[in-house]
């Protein structure tokens, strides 16, 4: 009854036209909470196919679903538990990033030789070497280096927004730092989707594309078709019931959509267990038959109604919640507004229980739920 329809075409082709703004800068496809909610392993691979250098996931759990589903490319992973075994690193060749001192450490003593990714906090105020601590840190990742316990890849950091140049400079200063410390990264990289767009300062070696691989903009100015993306994910569901009723009949919980007149009302099978926000009761729009709705009182667990008026809706008509806006239907901006939030929110949250459907440059895979 409920489908994700991912276009992995659009996926490969949103990589290419980021890859041609940004390069000479490499380019990372971020893939990870299960490639916002798209399939990590076939979003993976379509990402590829256009052309991504590596891929970008949070954990060392994510990047072992890559590999385990014989992915090769070079894969990042960033977030870790402080008791993380880096062994494992080691063995799949994934390069790690480091945040503090003591995570510098653990990586050092890992078995073998792994690749890190220093991060320093530049302003974000998140995970990152402290500047205060840069000197102690740096010190410590060229003495492991020069020991051969540990390759230092990477320098980075992550921006509060897609201009902030003040982050830029102080990133300057981190990488003068790492470079009196004897330490040469072979990437070192700041911009995310916006600031790889944007700000040309923020490339450098290397770019992460999260939410452009989505076909989803960044930008509060600018939609995906201004910057030349194609949304994936086109979410829809089966309409499973079709009534006529009368004037003055309460719908959804609390009765706070009443209806002014004899109308249809329909039921849609998605509900907020499917990561449908209950805060775009009343207000989230949803397309059938080439008309647009809105959803009638609240959002239930497993589904919400549609006053249709005297239109035609039939039980199995298909219910497009949102998908590319060129094709006439919502977009999942139209959601984000809706709900108060923002775009990666809407399409990260789509449940387990909604089919994932696929289409595109790569093999077919389990569409259920976390794709592999």
């Amino acid at each position: 009854m409920r489908y994700a329809t991912i276009d992995l075409a659009a996926v490969t082709r949103n990589i290419e036209a980021m890859r041609a703004l940004v390069g000479p800068a490499s380019t990372m496809a971020v893939v990870k909470a299960n490639a916002y909610g798209h399939g990590a392993v076939p979003v993976a691979r379509a990402a590829l196919e256009g052309g991504a250098d590596w891929l970008g996931v949070v954990d060392l759990d994510e990047a072992l679903e890559l590999r385990a589903a014989g992915v090769e490319a070079p894969v990042f992973a960033w977030l870790h538990d402080p008791a993380a075994d880096f062994d494992v690193a080691v063995e799949h060749g994934i390069d790690v990033g480091v945040s503090y001192l003591d995570q510098l450490e653990r990586a050092a003593a890992a078995s073998g030789r792994p690749s890190v990714h220093l991060k320093v906090d530049t302003g974000l105020g998140r995970n990152g070497i402290a500047p205060a601590d840069w000197p102690a840190v740096f010190a410590a990742a060229r003495a492991h280096e020069s020991a051969g316990r540990l390759e230092i890849r990477g320098l980075w950091t992550h921006l509060a927004g897609a201009d902030d140049d003040a982050q830029l400079d102080r990133f300057d200063d981190a990488r003068a730092a790492a470079a009196a410390a004897g330490l040469e990264p072979e990437f070192v990289h700041v911009g995310a989707t916006g600031a790889a767009l944007r700000n040309p300062r923020a490339r450098l070696d290397l770019v992460r594309l999260g939410i452009g691989t989505y076909g989803i903009s960044p930008f509060d100015d600018t939609d995906a078709a201004g910057l030349a993306l194609t949304p994936v994910m086109t979410l829809s569901a089966t309409v499973v019931s079709s009534k006529r009723v009368a004037a003055g009949t309460g719908v959804s919980y609390g009765h706070d959509y009443v209806t002014d007149r004899e109308t249809t009302l329909v039921l849609v099978p998605l509900g907020y267990a499917d990561g449908i926000p209950r805060h775009a009761s009343s207000r989230g729009p949803v397309s059938i038959n080439g008309t647009t709705y809105r959803v009638a009182g609240r959002v239930a667990m497993d589904q919400f109604v549609l006053d249709v008026g005297d239109d035609v809706v039939s039980v199995g008509d298909r219910a497009i919640l949102f998908g590319d806006p060129s094709t006439g239907v919502p977009s999942v901006d139209d959601w984000a507004t809706a709900a108060g939030t923002i775009n990666y929110e809407i399409v990260t949250r789509i449940g387990n229980r909604v089919k994932r459907v696929y289409a595109g440059p790569t093999p077919p895979v389990p569409a259920r739920g976390e794709a592999s």
